[in-house]
């Protein structure tokens, strides 16, 4: 089979010239985009008139003091160890260290550290005892992070380790992962394309729980710190690395008592900063952006309970007690939390980082971009915004407080009446609101539906409403306690570590494509819609970013690599 001739770019110039005479807007390469092109003009059609005809136009560029503009941090090359610099980068590059990357994940998904929700004490439930044997497999296959590094067991399975460094001044650095992984349901097995723990390596990805959530990241860190050390590196800042065990179970056995000991030993405020899990490298609109999470929602678990007379289903009431919560739910899902995107959301940041970067009109138009971005500094231009985006998925998970009807339950048989009926909901709290403001929302809306049926209401321990109804209503909290959103981490100019984790992420985006241009990626503070271990670190530092470099396609969207379902 032979390649048929090309014509040379100057015929294929001449060509063009003399007989393409389609203007520029129905160019092929712009239909793709033209979509979008139409929707982003209606938009600033709207901002724009929205604007001239207001009586009182809102400026609002207030904000926590935390979140700042897309001001870009520059690249980051090290100036003391360029050699060293130099030196990694080749051996990155080179297919021996590939291959040993890849077998040292493979081998860590073989490992089976599910974590489930009802896990009893460490030493009483015998499933932990897996974590025993990951921890051998790390001290086998990474000798010399465990003989220049000091390791702390911490609640048996947590893994602490200290890199001590030549300045003990300074603050240290925390590198955060979790060991074990999402359980793998077995009537899903078919639906797998490998094994789910077979570490399978199709000579570009690999397949298998924990590959991308979290095991990449654990191994990525000690892959890296291996490689340094056999180079004869020690930083001149302390590096901690902290491994948890029971992420995915909320951290109660893990994260929690290895903040506890690092507090001990380094007090309150005692970390300069702290990497954990999180968002990648999107393409977004043909823009490269990076988005380390600089918060997180909070998480608030809710139960309902509807209680009652029972009795025989022949003599049924006007409504039973399983009626009477279905109307409730109803009621809850036909009133959503509202949505908005102050100035103070990671969203508005992240929507003026992305907007003049996006590659969705003809270059020669690229400045028009700028306005939208600047009406968005405008609190009526991210209304308009959102109420032209409220259908977007992202959207909706990322901006507004979300429910979920996740659990519920009532009766026992078919001919008796149920005495009780609940439901529990959960909520990620917007990072602009409170567990109280949750409380304070069913308070709000139920007080109504409880006169109605005239049953007393007695919400979080608090009587809201009485009644001389045999029904009542009670709301209370489903688990031990609920999470509030995260500190807010400063991204200013001024502010250290994200500078630091800015210019990092744009040198290492850029070495081994070898770029030139370091605005090839745009760094921008977002958001994590989901908690990670990082929320027991909070009293650590005020810097905590949650990051993992890893491109993420053109969606960022967790499912789409397979995270906590099938093909992961």
């Amino acid at each position: 089979m032979h390649d048929e001739p090309q014509p040379s770019p100057a015929r294929e110039r001449k060509l063009s010239a003399a007989g393409d005479h389609r203007p520029w807007w129905k160019s092929p390469s712009l239909m793709v985009n033209w979509k979008a092109l139409t929707r982003l003009s209606v938009t600033l059609s709207v901002l724009l008139l929205a604007f001239c005809f207001s009586p009182y136009v809102p400026l609002d560029l207030r904000s926590n003091g935390e979140v700042a503009d897309c001001r870009q941090a520059p690249s980051l090359i090290p100036t003391h160890n360029q050699e060293l610099w130099g030196k990694a980068n080749e051996l990155i590059d080179g297919e021996n260290f590939k291959l040993e990357a890849v077998k040292s994940l493979q081998m860590a998904v073989r490992i089976r550290t599910e974590s489930f929700d009802n896990m009893g004490e460490i030493g009483e439930d015998t499933r932990w005892l897996i974590f025993k044997g990951f921890r051998g497999y790390l001290e086998d296959r990474f000798p010399s992070v465990h003989a220049s590094l000091d390791l702390t067991p911490v609640n048996t399975h947590g893994l602490f380790y200290q890199w001590k460094g030549s300045d003990s001044k300074l603050k240290p650095i925390l590198l955060a992962a979790h060991q074990d992984v999402v359980p793998v349901d077995n009537s899903t097995l078919e639906s797998w394309t490998y094994p789910p723990f077979e570490g399978h390596y199709d000579g570009e990805r690999i397949w298998g729980r924990g590959s991308s959530d979290d095991k990449s990241q654990l191994i990525s860190i000690l892959s890296a710190i291996e490689l340094l050390l056999e180079q004869g590196f020690r930083p001149t800042r302390t590096v901690l690395l902290a491994f948890g065990f029971d992420e995915e179970a909320s951290g109660f056995h893990g994260a929690q008592h290895l903040a506890e000991h690092i507090k001990s030993v380094y007090g309150h405020d005692g970390i300069a900063m702290i990497v954990d899990e999180g968002a990648g490298f999107y393409n977004l609109g043909g823009a490269m952006l990076a988005i380390p999470g600089v918060t997180e929602k909070g998480m608030y678990n809710v139960r309902i309970e509807v209680g009652g007379p029972g009795g025989h289903s022949s003599m049924p009431p006007k409504h039973t007690t399983i009626g009477i919560l279905a109307e409730i739910l109803t009621k809850l899902e036909e009133q959503p939390f509202p949505s908005r995107i102050t100035a103070d959301h990671p969203v508005s940041a992240l929507a003026q980082c992305l907007i003049p970067n996006v590659k969705v009109v003809p270059s020669v138009l690229q400045p028009i971009l700028r306005i939208p971005a600047f009406l968005l500094k405008f609190q009526l231009a991210r209304d308009v915004v959102g109420w032209w985006f409220r259908d977007v998925s992202l959207l909706r998970s990322l901006v507004p407080t979300t429910q979920s009807i996740d659990m519920i339950r009532g009766g026992v048989k078919y001919n008796a009446l149920p005495e009780t009926a609940w439901a529990v909901i959960n909520h990620r709290v917007s990072v602009t609101s409170s567990l109280s403001a949750v409380q304070e929302r069913y308070e709000d809306i139920l007080k109504p539906l409880a006169r109605k049926h005239g049953m007393p209401f007695e919400a979080f321990g608090e009587r809201i409403a009485d009644g001389s109804s045999p029904y009542y209503l009670i709301v209370s909290n489903a688990t031990a306690h609920g999470v509030d959103p995260a500190p807010f981490s400063p991204t200013r100019p001024e502010d250290a570590p994200f500078q630091l984790l800015s210019g990092t992420i744009k040198a290492t985006y850029s070495v081994h494509r070898h770029l030139k241009n370091v605005d090839e990626v745009v760094v921008a503070p977002g958001m994590m819609p989901g908690n990670t271990d990082t929320r027991y670190y909070w009293d650590l530092s005020r810097h905590i970013f949650r990051y993992n470099h890893h491109y993420g396609g053109t969606k960022p969207d967790p499912s789409a690599n397979g995270i906590h379902t099938v093909n992961e």
